[in-house]
């Protein structure tokens, strides 16, 4: 039987047919970013790009030794000699991550600090199953990012990409190694940008993406649709330690500029400029008449520093860093902390007018990173608790004891491949607590560390910043 279709309906449907294909056409791209291809089913797929960039991300397996569990008897000297024990009891342990290879010619591979934090040994098993031992390069705690070297033939590398130009909505692939269980490839868009305030030592500028990211995939990569390396994936919020649609990565843009201190000096040397920072408040938005309350204002300028003899005043708003824009106070504390020492930057700055004039000033001034800031004492003394450690007293009365509003330590000399340097304490660095609880001498601090029995945090300024080292 066969239903004809009347003439109204004809009409109206031919009508409506050429807007609605139109319709679709504007819609499809939504559901299928043009980046993707189409398999021989006409289906589009990922596929091709997952095979360009996965032979670039490899599994780390990193070797620790972990304190067994106290018991009373090791407590006993006579004990211990009578049974030949050590001081320490120790077990190995076992742990896993991920990794990306960022120069194929000289083997370097970037991946998390906290992945080979402690490492005894570090394999590094790539996508067709070989194997290598790999070299620690260098770490630096403040932004969770490790550089790690292999000596092997035929290595596929990762590009970096900008991920200063990504925008909330872009899409986004995971690529990593979660639980250990393999190499796993999950998708997602940039869900936010610059985020900060997780507490992952120091200089945070997180990019957020719902991409399914768990416990194994730090130090995996984040890439976009042309198959660039746009962030190191880092942390994960979820109550249990596993996705819940909340992942964050260190930017590209970050990592390589760690990368490069590190491969170049073996470390980040960060310097001063001598300000204080905060983020934007509504009031200064409507004094100053800003769109919006992107920027990081100046709370203060300390006297003699670099950012006082270029003219940085209190008050002035940040907008731009050698021409870039800054969201916040945060974004401007990380990139800073990636300026070597002797580099000169340039601030774009909104100033207030004089008394009874309306107009703002917008402004460039440019001032030189200069090197931390000296200790005025010269008696180094050793930490036993933090082998390779050697601090100064801050002297009372000095500029250094009046700009911290009391004591403090100031790390002299850090050995090389000491359990100090590999925890992340550098020279110049200047320590003020322990756990939270003020040190003003070395006896204090060396107090607090013998009472912290499962690990400690130390809190200390670098440069202009505050981070934490945490060990364990």
């Amino acid at each position: 039987m066969t239903i004809s279709m009347p003439l109204f309906f004809k009409d109206l449907f031919s009508a409506i047919q050429a807007p609605l294909l139109l319709l679709l056409g504007a819609l499809l791209p939504l559901a299928a970013p043009a980046q993707t291809a189409t398999d021989a089913r006409g289906l589009p797929t990922l596929a091709p790009l997952v095979n360009q960039v996965t032979p670039a991300v490899v599994n780390i397996s990193v070797v620790t030794r972990a304190p067994v569990e106290d018991n009373p008897l090791f407590r006993d000297p006579f004990f211990r000699r009578f049974f030949n024990l050590p001081d320490k009891q120790q077990r190995q342990e076992q742990s896993a991550g991920s990794g990306v290879i960022v120069d194929a010619a000289r083997g370097f591979i970037l991946t998390n600090n906290h992945v080979i934090k402690d490492a005894e040994q570090v394999i590094v098993t790539l996508k067709d199953r070989r194997q290598f031992p790999a070299k620690l390069v260098g770490t630096d705690p403040g932004t969770d990012i490790a550089v790690l070297q292999i000596s092997a033939p035929n290595l596929s590398a990762l590009r970096f990409g900008d991920s200063d130009m990504l925008q909330v909505g872009d899409y986004v692939l995971a690529i990593g190694n979660p639980f250990g269980i393999g190499q796993t490839v999950t998708s997602g868009i940039v869900s936010a940008l610059g985020r900060s305030g997780l507490s992952v030592e120091g200089y945070e500028d997180f990019i957020q993406t719902d991409a399914s990211i768990n416990p194994g995939n730090s130090g995996g990569a984040l890439v976009n649709l042309r198959g660039e390396l746009i962030g190191i994936n880092t942390a994960i919020v979820a109550p249990a330690g596993g996705n819940v649609g909340i992942g964050f990565a260190v930017p590209a843009v970050m990592a390589r500029a760690v990368m490069e201190q590190i491969v170049r000096y073996g470390e980040v040397r960060r310097g001063r400029l001598g300000i204080e920072m905060a983020d934007v408040p509504a009031e200064a938005q409507r004094k100053l008449r800003l769109p919006s309350l992107d920027g990081a204002i100046i709370a203060n300028v300390q006297s003699g520093s670099p950012a006082e003899r270029a003219g940085l005043r209190e008050g002035d708003v940040v907008t731009t860093l050698n021409g870039r824009p800054i969201r916040s106070s945060a974004e401007l504390r990380a990139r800073l902390g990636l300026t070597p020492v002797g580099d000169e930057v340039e601030f774009g700055i909104v100033r207030d007018a004089p008394q009874g004039d309306s107009l703002r000033s917008t402004l460039r001034i440019r001032m030189r990173i200069a090197a931390p800031q000296p200790s005025d004492s010269s008696e180094t003394q050793t930490v036993a608790q933090l082998p390779g450690l050697r601090v100064v007293e801050i002297e009372r009365g000095s500029p250094l004891f009046q700009r911290l509003r009391g004591g403090g330590l100031v790390v002299a000399a850090v050995d090389a491949n000491s359990r100090a340097l590999q925890a992340g304490f550098r020279p110049g660095d200047i320590i003020y607590a322990v756990n939270r609880r003020r040190v003003q001498t070395l006896a204090e601090f060396q107090g607090l560390l013998r009472a912290a029995e499962r690990g400690y945090a130390v809190s200390l300024l670098r440069g202009d910043f505050s981070l934490t080292i945490i060990v364990r």
